[in-house]
């Protein structure tokens, strides 16, 4: 099998910390995917903990067929004599054939990577040129040699078994040299999210000025010595699960043999702030709309911990699970005459009236009201702040202070046969609760899923799905057709990236 050269937008989400790079997939839209390509300059007081958060996130994933993930602290410097010749043959071979087919020595024909490089390689050496105005054969030669022994050594994993529309992410610690920097570029040009951890130093003002990556500021630079990654450390890890395979440097896990045949109610599509835009893909009727994806995090919004005896974060019984129902409300969709058209639920995520729901419940009205539990007030609201059709997330705000429900940042991944309770207005049953399971990780129009068995009706949808601590893992989404507690949720990485700033 051939794979083409597909076309990239970059950072259309604007992403402001590691655990947002970490969070966020690119999606697709007919040949074009969003690719990430950031600089986080400088240091804070959590860079060490979001760092290693992010790599035990991203292995889980891994383990569990959901991505491709490598961290590294430096690039390797020296090639074998022998090898590098093999290298220039490879450089020389492209050129003979006009430029059209590019390999390395692990990545021959058989690959079928042959064109994505080659176009590749051809964007790169553009840019690279922009920077180095004197490069001459000689100067090119070597540097596409360096490229190509880097994909062998650091990424080889990523194109063996090439899937854009995958989840691919790629790591490295203080890039300022010129050739390593746009190996990275050559990366994100074939589909994978580039991050750049500048601690110490950055780019120099000729890259920086070509405009390819992002810059996210962290604090003062300075030297920090970060562990090196290491995918082995996390395998033997109960949480994380998996059929594990080596190659490159990193682990990847067997993917999901089936995909269900998931159905999500129509939203009006658009785009918003910060937010990706529409797929294009109209959703079919739906006939039982649920919950969210949940993933994983480390600590409550603002450092919050639950209140509990010695301030220690503890697991809940259900009667306390289900207080939280408070903070969970019922949203009444009114078209242009007033009347009521439909039902959803939302979740309190920030203080000043912000609420999370569904997109297809924000964009299926002309105004909404807002019930509180123990308040009588209907609050009405016409306010939609910002939503994402390919999320399938909105969220909306009303004149009002909230309670809002912490959510989960992924202190351990999320595994199956974890208990969940669901809280939601199902058949507009005002904030029902109901408990059961996750009971597995399935991926829907590019989006990681939660699917759980916690039942859910009409109405569910936009509701909270939480783990033991009370904390959100995810939105009731959607339900899978033709079966009984086959629910889905949108997970909490995706939501702590598409609600920050309104907690």
């Amino acid at each position: 099998m051939e794979y083409n050269y597909i076309e990239k937008r970059y950072n259309v989400m604007g992403l402001t910390s590691i655990e947002a790079f970490s969070g966020v997939k690119g999606g697709m839209n007919g040949n074009c995917k969003d690719v990430y390509f950031l600089r986080a300059a400088g240091v804070n007081q959590s860079l060490l903990k979001d760092v290693a958060y992010m790599d035990e996130i991203q292995t889980g994933k891994m383990m569990r067929g959901q991505g491709i993930y490598n961290r590294v602290s430096a690039f390797p410097k020296n090639i074998e004599v022998e090898r590098a010749a093999r290298y220039m043959g490879c450089y020389r071979s492209w050129i003979d054939t006009g430029r059209e087919r590019l390999f390395t020595l692990k990545l021959d024909e058989k690959s079928g990577v042959g064109d994505l490089l080659s176009a590749s390689c051809k964007k790169v050496l553009e840019a690279y040129h922009g920077c180095n105005p004197n490069l001459n054969e000689s100067i090119e030669k070597n540097f596409v040699v360096k490229m190509l022994f880097w994909l062998d050594e650091l990424a080889l994993v990523y194109l063996k078994e090439w899937n854009p529309r995958q989840s691919m992410k790629f790591v490295a610690q203080d890039v300022t040299k010129a050739q390593e920097y746009f190996f990275c570029y050559f990366l994100t040009l074939m589909g994978i999210d580039v991050l750049l951890l500048q601690n110490e130093t950055d780019i120099d003002e000729k890259m920086e000025a070509l405009h390819l990556s992002g810059q996210i500021t962290l604090g003062e630079k300075k030297g920090i010595a970060l562990d090196s990654y290491d995918s082995q450390k996390f395998a033997d890890r109960k949480e994380i699960s998996g059929t594990v395979s080596q190659g490159g440097g990193q682990v990847r896990a067997e993917p999901e043999n089936r995909r269900p045949r998931v159905v999500i109610p129509p939203g009006r599509h658009g785009t918003s702030q910060n937010s990706r835009q529409n797929t294009g893909q109209e959703k079919a009727p739906h006939r039982i709309s649920t919950a969210e994806n949940p993933n994983t995090g480390r600590r409550n919004p603002g450092g919050q911990t639950l209140p509990t005896a010695g301030d220690a974060r503890r697991e809940l019984d259900f009667e306390e699970l289900a207080l939280k129902a408070s903070s969970v409300v019922m949203i009444s969709i009114h078209d242009a005459r007033g009347e009521v058209i439909g039902s959803g639920s939302g979740i309190m995520i920030g203080r000043e009236g912000y609420i999370l729901t569904n997109n297809h419940v924000a964009r299926g009205g002309r105004y909404y009201s807002v019930r509180i539990e123990n308040d009588n007030t209907m609050y009405k609201t016409e306010e939609i702040i910002k939503y994402n059709s390919l999320l399938d997330l909105a969220v909306i705000r009303i004149n009002r202070a909230l309670q809002p429900l912490p959510v989960y940042r992924g202190r351990k991944p999320l595994v199956r046969g974890q208990k969940v309770v669901a809280i939601g207005s199902p058949l507009g049953l005002f904030n029902s609760v109901s408990n059961g399971i996750i009971s597995g990780f399935r991926r829907v129009d590019d989006v990681d899923m939660i699917q759980f068995t916690a039942p859910i009706s009409h109405g569910s949808s936009g509701g909270a799905v939480l783990n033991m601590y009370g904390e959100v893992i995810g939105v009731s989404t959607a339900g899978i057709d033709e079966g009984q507690n086959l629910n889905l949720a949108v997970g909490y990485e995706f939501i702590n990236t598409f609600i920050r700033g309104f907690q």
